[in-house]
């Protein structure tokens, strides 16, 4: 006990059981190192009774005190943790970085955790002196629940529904690909595949039969939305729960009654052979919305009846592949707010396939209406596989003379009754002929201007001729029109840069830059580095994991009117599309820049069309889930209680977590002192440092932490410290050079940053003016240091002692007066020194925390010598940021011993 006297005796009950755990006992060791058992209420009452001329002996004294200690330093360490959830929540505010709901809901669990920890262990400090707080907490907390929101609610419905029982306005019911066919079929008369709907009550009965939506959310925890491996580890274990798991009875014979129904059907209308071929297409709540989902979800195609459940259940899995997950993350879309229709449709055995746009989607003047078509069945034309033949038509009613662009078309998707579908070659009289007659061409046109006047909007389409010349509307979705910063007009050609690529087709115009990264597998996906651009045999919606890293994308085959080209335009990546040679002529690693207005890829970084590049907005701040994460914010991150005078600094005032953590912060001190002061005649624990030092700080001695005194005082210097972690950092802030004045030098727009930060920063930017106190609790071997030194805030935790396994230094540094760049350069020079200094360093917006573990003792006491320079350094440091340059040359001037900032 002599080398660690602190017992911890609360670390281990559970926060629920805090209250009432002074009624409890604890166990301690005596001088003799004999265990104790004492009740901490006999404790209390012991204490209460010195008032009245009784004094508890000095053993019960200390283990009192240590007690309390273990409470106040649990609290300490709850806040330390709290103000860095606060760092998270704000870096995540700046709307720069991709997060998911998981992410705004592990914050809030975190911020709520920490704000009740503290809350309980004030409660032990002041023998329940503020249990108004929990009753604060809870309002709060209730409140940050209600911005989370429950699970998006599902209608109850039938869990099965035909096309004539719904329109577009029941997309909560059915989903958005049923809803639009549901409208197409009912109130368009367009023709649709004879089917029924499997609605998003059939998903809710599935998922909760076993209880997958817990499951499924507790993987989701797991995610790193940077780390493509994570997002693919957790979609493999999430689909393998889903399609293993049981459907309901109730759920398999609604299936199946309703195959039934739609088999009679299509006898009645002349249908011949065996049971009907089904496709089981997504149709998830959100899909073919304002956020296309383009390809993102499964479609299983050509299935025989007994596979029925099982293609289920593999649909409703694809909720969770890698791409639909991370283009959820990148779209912020809470996946609470989703869930999974399924559209069951008659399989069309294609003679032909494709997609018609009603208008262009990358230039907002052209009102044209281009039609694509590849042979056979429709993935090969919006995966990409195969480059599709183009008409466009003018909408003047005629349709007459559209201009066509027939592809080479070597491969083609055919059903196939064992496989489901095959690739196969066309017949080599077809590859270079036209899928469509003119007659069929004017017939597609007409459907897709009825729809578009339907719908009132571009629409995007897509449509299958079978075999008999029957044509069908398979699915029609709000086409997005993109309308690029400078246009679409061509650039120039830049003279002087070799061209690896002469021509393209544009599926988002855009200029980009970087080294050419090959992609041809999912391994090449997970691999792809940031700015890199990315070169494939064909377009695929799985490019979608990357497209928030891809400067560009150019790809041998693939349409404009692909799954892969909206991805495109939704996330703003220049691309370049049947390019036919780029996998060729475009070799790894070479630089490039891609001309994505053009159709051009230059070897080398291009000058000239660098200004053209495509300015990346923020990804976050207009999606569902950023704006759940402001309202949660609005509950903990604002600080109201600034000035713990003032009448409002209670209880009562507290509006946010963050208040609370405050008000708990401030008071725990001042619990701690009392408790001090009723001692501190005769146990001396508790003084006020005089020193040559900018700190208004108090000392709490737990033991041995101050030299014995032959008269009580109140005050203490340095001569009379006896701690060796907090002489070490006395050392360090009493250098001379920290003493005399000095005059510093100011840069005008560092000093005018600092100032307008003052003047204008809101309440809850956590800027503690200087002057406040700062507290150091010491023993022989043991610091805690809480300190405010100008705008700055630090908090220092170390123990130095003859054990090197128990030695150790934390530090955490937040704050400063300036604007954000400089509060990040000073933070990085920081890091750097502390770096230097063999510390572990974590930077993240104005803080940084650091680490310095398992060393000897004089080792510990250097390095707390430098963190006490360190502190007085970093005083004005916030005026001197004024470049980027500032962060190597402070941190080697720091690492030099040039601490005058006066010859700056």
């Amino acid at each position: 006990m002599k080398n660690f006297p602190f017992l911890f005796p609360c670390a281990k009950i559970p926060i629920a059981a805090y209250h009432g755990f002074l009624n409890s006992a604890v166990v301690f060791l005596d001088a003799t190192g004999n265990s104790k058992l004492i009740k901490l209420s006999k404790l209390t009452t012991s204490l209460k009774r010195k008032g009245r001329g009784e004094r508890p002996s000095r053993e019960r004294l200390a283990v009192l005190f240590r007690y309390k200690y273990s409470s106040f330093k649990m609290l300490l360490d709850s806040n330390t943790q709290f103000l860095k959830v606060i760092s998270e929540m704000e870096e995540l505010l700046r709307g720069r970085q991709v997060f998911g709901l998981s992410a705004v809901k592990n914050l809030a669990d975190r911020a709520v955790f920490h704000t009740l920890r503290m809350v309980k262990n004030l409660a032990d400090l002041s023998n329940h002196s503020y249990d108004n707080l929990m009753a604060v907490l809870e309002v709060i907390k209730e409140k940050i629940q209600a911005e989370l929101g429950p699970q998006k609610h599902i209608p109850p419905v039938a869990p099965i529904l035909t096309f004539e029982q719904f329109h577009k306005e029941m997309v909560d019911e059915v989903g958005g690909k049923n809803a639009h066919l549901g409208e197409i079929k009912s109130r368009v008369h367009l023709p649709i595949p004879e089917g029924f709907a499997i609605t998003t009550r059939a998903f809710a009965l599935f998922m909760e039969h076993q209880g997958l939506f817990d499951a499924v959310n507790a993987r989701k925890m797991e995610i790193d939305p940077l780390d493509p491996a994570s997002i693919q580890q957790a979609s493999e274990d999430i689909r393998r729960l889903i399609v293993s798991a049981p459907v309901p009875e109730e759920l398999v014979e609604a299936l199946h009654q309703a195959y039934e129904e739609m088999t009679e059907r299509l006898r009645a209308k002349g249908h011949s052979g065996g049971p009907p071929r089904v496709a089981l297409r997504s149709s998830a709540v959100g899909e073919d919305s304002h956020l296309t989902f383009a390809g993102q979800y499964l479609s299983v195609l050509n299935i025989p009846p007994e596979k029925l459940i099982e293609s289920y259940k593999e649909v409703v899995a694809s909720l969770y592949t890698p791409r639909a997950m991370a283009y959820r993350l990148n779209k912020g879309i809470r996946d609470e707010d989703i869930a999974m229709g399924v559209a069951c449709l008659q399989m069309v055995d294609a003679l032909a396939s494709g997609v018609i746009y009603t208008h262009s989607p990358v230039n907002p003047l052209d009102d044209r209406i281009t039609i694509t078509a590849v042979w056979g069945l429709g993935p090969f034309a919006v995966e990409g596989r195969v480059t599709p033949d183009t008409y466009v038509v003018e909408k003047d009613g005629l349709f007459n003379n559209p201009i066509t662009a027939i592809s080479h078309k070597p491969i083609q998707l055919i059903t196939d009754p064992e496989k489901g579908v095959r690739e196969v070659p066309v017949p080599e009289a077809l590859q270079d002929a036209p899928c469509l007659s003119s007659e069929q061409v004017i017939h597609l046109a007409r459907y897709a201007l009825k729809l578009e006047e339907h719908f009132k909007g571009p629409q995007d389409i897509e449509w299958a001729l079978d075999k008999r010349g029957n044509l069908f509307i398979l699915q029609a979705r709000p086409l997005q029109v993109s309308s690029p910063e400078r246009g679409t007009q061509p650039l120039p050609l830049i003279a002087g840069y070799p061209l690896l690529i002469e021509e393209g087709a544009t599926a988002f115009p855009g200029v980009g830059w970087g080294p050419a990264v090959h992609v041809r597998s999912e391994a090449d996906l997970l691999r792809f580095p940031e700015g890199g651009v990315l070169v494939a045999p064909h377009s695929s919606p799985q490019f979608v994991l990357v497209m928030k890293k891809a400067r560009a994308i150019v790809t041998d085959r693939g349409s404009v009117s692909g799954h892969m080209a909206a991805l495109a335009r939704e996330f703003a990546v220049p691309t370049l599309l049947g390019t036919e040679e780029a996998s060729r002529r475009i070799p790894e690693g070479e630089i490039v820049t891609v001309d994505a207005y053009s159709g051009r890829v230059y070897q080398g970084r291009v000058e000239p069309l660098l200004a053209f590049q495509t300015r990346a907005g923020s990804p976050m701040q207009e999606t569902p889930v950023y704006q759940t994460l402001r309202r949660v914010a609005d509950w903990i991150v604002p600080l109201h209680l600034t000035d713990p005078k003032a009448p409002e600094f209670s209880p009562e005032g507290c509006r946010t977590l963050h208040d609370l953590a405050r008000f708990v912060h401030e008071r725990s001190y001042a619990e701690m002192f009392k408790l001090s002061d009723l001692v501190s005649d005769k146990e001396g624990f508790a003084f006020k440092l005089e020193a040559k030092i900018p700190l208004d700080l108090y000392v709490i001695d737990l033991g041995g932490g101050v030299k014995a005194k032959g008269e009580a005082k109140k005050k203490v210097t340095v001569e009379d410290i006896a701690s060796l972690p907090f002489r070490a950092l006395l050392k360090g802030m009493t250098l001379e050079v920290f003493q005399r004045p000095q005059v510093r030098p100011v840069h005008m727009g560092g000093f005018f940053s600092v100032m307008r930060e003052q003047m204008l920063a809101p309440p809850h930017t956590g800027n503690e003016r200087f002057g406040d106190r700062s507290y150091a609790i010491i023993s022989d071997h043991y610091l805690n240091f809480s300190s405010r030194v100008g705008y700055h805030y630090s908090i220092l935790d170390a123990y130095c002692g003859p054990e090197v396994n128990m030695n150790y230094i934390t530090f955490s540094f937040k704050g400063g007066a300036a604007d954000d760049v400089r509060r990040n350069r000073r933070v990085r020079a920081i890091a750097l020194i502390l770096k230097r200094l063999d510390f572990t360093v974590e930077a993240d917006g104005d803080r940084v925390d650091a680490r310095f573990l398992k060393q000897t003792s004089s080792q510990i006491e250097d390095r707390l010598d430098q963190i006490g320079r360190l502190l007085l350094y970093t005083r004005q440091m916030d005026m001197l940021m004024h470049s980027e340059a500032s962060v190597q040359a402070m941190a080697d001037r720091f690492m030099e011993g040039d601490y005058d900032f006066s010859c700056s």
